[in-house]
């Protein structure tokens, strides 16, 4: 299905790579103009190549009067249709060991940001002609335990509640909130937490028995912002290879 996106205009966190760059590039493939928001504001060495329409912008996630002040910049000239709240963090430690710090560091990025940056937006977004659109991305660990990431589990879990709250609450402001739960993709962040006892339990648990591409979940996060998906919301897409209907 071709999806129409032309003449919105969309934010994108995490946009160095991975995922995020995966859902920019596909937002601006059809036709979106795109504000990637990252540390950097540029493209990691050795990720696949940005789209032009994307736009890289360095931005603190956590520095909330900034990021006001970065949302309204973008928005003054053709407004906001669509925010994509993609970048996370995580580590890897058993859960008795954890750091208050590392705690505080994934709950504020994963589940604080979140929040914030789509009550920044909300104004805007609720102007939009096209319908609002914000897509939270959560994870598996929203919906399965994982040993070692424990406060990254409910972190995510946090983000699948909030999709939820959001989309209740602003079903009559004329914005959707949807999330979408990717399985295992490459990625900086997998790469941390993944030895080769755990990739091999993870292949394992997949019908698939592949990881997955991230272009794919591009081509899901366009459709849920399109005119295709303006009935939806308050759900959460697992793209997962069928991991979460494996069973036994």
């Amino acid at each position: 299905m071709n999806v129409d996106l032309f003449g919105r205009t969309a934010v994108v966190t995490g946009t160095s790579g991975g995922i995020g760059l995966a859902i920019a590039n596909a937002l601006a493939d059809s036709g979106a103009v795109v504000h990637g928001l990252s540390r950097t504001g540029a493209v990691k060495e050795g990720e696949r190549p940005s789209h032009p329409g994307v736009r890289h912008l360095k931005a603190d996630l956590l520095d909330y009067p900034a990021l006001a002040g970065t949302i309204e910049r973008i928005a003054a000239g053709d407004g906001l249709d669509i925010l994509v709240n993609n970048a996370g963090a995580t580590a890897r430690c058993r859960a008795e060991e954890f750091l208050d710090e590392d705690f505080d560091h994934i709950h504020n990025l994963n589940v604080k940001s979140v929040f914030k940056l789509s009550c920044l937006c909300y104004r805007r977004l609720k102007a939009s002609p096209h319908v609002g659109r914000i897509i939270n991305i959560a994870s598996m660990a929203a919906h399965l335990g994982f040993s070692e990431v424990v406060p990254y589990c409910s972190s995510k879990g946090a983000v699948l509640a909030m999709t939820r709250g959001l989309a209740v609450e602003w079903a009559r402001d004329n914005i959707t909130v949807n999330s979408i739960s990717p399985g295992w993709f490459p990625s900086n962040m997998t790469r941390k937490v993944m030895d080769g006892d755990r990739r091999a339990k993870i292949l394992a648990r997949m019908p698939l028995h592949a990881f997955g591409d991230p272009a794919d979940l591009g081509s899901l996060a366009a459709y849920l912002v399109s005119d295709a998906a303006r009935y939806i919301t308050g759900q959460d897409f697992a793209v997962d290879g069928g991991a979460l209907a494996f069973g036994f």
